[in-house]
């Protein structure tokens, strides 16, 4: 009998104990791998190196980068698996010319990021913060945080991926008016969920509550500015929960602290961690969550699953669900490299 299957898992899923924190089975779903071992890679820094990641076929990655650099002199590397639906931190050009399949897992989080996106527009629209302060304050006053209804209000999303459209349909019930724009702008795939297809501009006018689910790139970088935020009504809400160097940060600042806008809730800042002197983390009218308003143990379940799917395919040489850089299945070097794995763990 050959070698086994050799996983690594970025440290960053573990505490400083080096125990494995993640809610629900997780790691006993490769345990039961057949022919699969796993080791957790020993030190956690922002940027994956290629000492780290030497000697393992696959490695299960959270937010560490993974440069051109990380994979250096690596010809056994046959996937990096992301824990995210979002992959802006992975250098997918370097991945797909080394040979090195990259997998992430949108299905894993679309019904708990939709599901946050929607308690964001509830604790804003209700005012659950101010509230809250009123009570500890012992101000019992209603009159002082009157909160806003959603029939009839407009809920606006820039991005219809899986998150959006789930969003979308979990706000049915609400009675709001659903409007998006989208890269492909492909009217026939959300009218399902009601949703009118419309220009960014007015998305940006017309939106009580605009949401941002859209991927990180080149294109979406500061997709949101000054500009764009002075478009917006007055009394409108600006909710992000993708990435956030697609909002300018100092004009959502300016557009908070002059009242273009009336609030926010973001969970994702253009630093992470952000500083503690932030602007944001001090305003009364925008919550602010940590990069994980989603991570729930529902969430965490679901990605190990989809990892363990996408692994166990990889390994038995069939095509994986949420494989980001197709092109790369078909190289003879790829091929070549899965067939040795193969033999060498037969």
């Amino acid at each position: 009998m050959g070698r086994k299957v050799r996983v690594g898992i970025i440290r960053k899923l573990f505490d400083n104990d080096g125990k494995f924190f993640i809610p629900g089975p997780g790691l006993r779903l490769i345990d039961d791998m057949p022919n699969v071992e796993w080791e957790m890679v020993p030190e956690f820094l922002p940027q994956v190196t290629a000492d780290q990641i030497r000697g393992f076929d696959i490695v299960i990655n959270l937010l560490s980068k993974v440069t051109r650099e990380s994979l250096m002199g690596n010809s056994q590397l046959i996937s990096v698996h992301c824990n995210s639906v979002g992959f802006d931190y992975v250098d997918v050009r370097a991945l797909t010319d080394a040979g090195v399949i990259l997998c992430n897992t949108p299905k894993a989080i679309r019904r708990p990021m939709a599901t946050s996106i929607i308690a964001f527009i509830l604790n804003l629209s209700l005012r659950l913060l101010d509230k809250q302060k009123l009570v500890r304050e012992g101000r019992w006053d209603y009159r002082l945080s009157i909160g806003v209804g959603l029939v009839g209000k407009t809920l606006g999303s820039i991005g219809v991926g899986g998150i959006g459209h789930e969003m979308f349909r979990l706000a049915k019930p609400f009675g709001m008016k659903h409007i998006a724009t989208t890269r492909t702008m492909n009217q026939e795939a959300v009218s399902d969920v009601d949703v009118q297809l419309v220009e960014l501009e007015t998305l940006l006018i017309e939106s009580d509550f605009l949401n941002i689910s859209c991927p990180l790139n080149k294109e979406t970088y500061h997709l949101i500015g000054e500009k764009e935020l002075r478009k917006m009504k007055k009394t409108a809400f600006l909710i992000n929960i993708a990435r956030g160097p697609v909002v300018n940060e100092s004009a959502l600042v300016k557009a908070l602290q002059q009242g273009w806008i009336q609030g926010a809730a973001i969970d994702v800042f253009e630093q992470e961690p952000t500083p503690v002197d932030n602007p944001l983390l001090s305003m009364d009218n925008v919550i602010v969550t940590p990069h994980c308003v989603g991570s729930t143990d529902e969430a965490w379940m679901n990605k190990w699953q989809e990892n363990v799917s996408q692994i166990l395919k990889i390994i038995r040489g069939e095509l994986p669900e949420g494989f980001v850089n197709r092109e790369v299945w078909d190289k003879p070097e790829f091929q070549a490299k899965l067939k040795r794995l193969q033999e060498a763990t037969r």
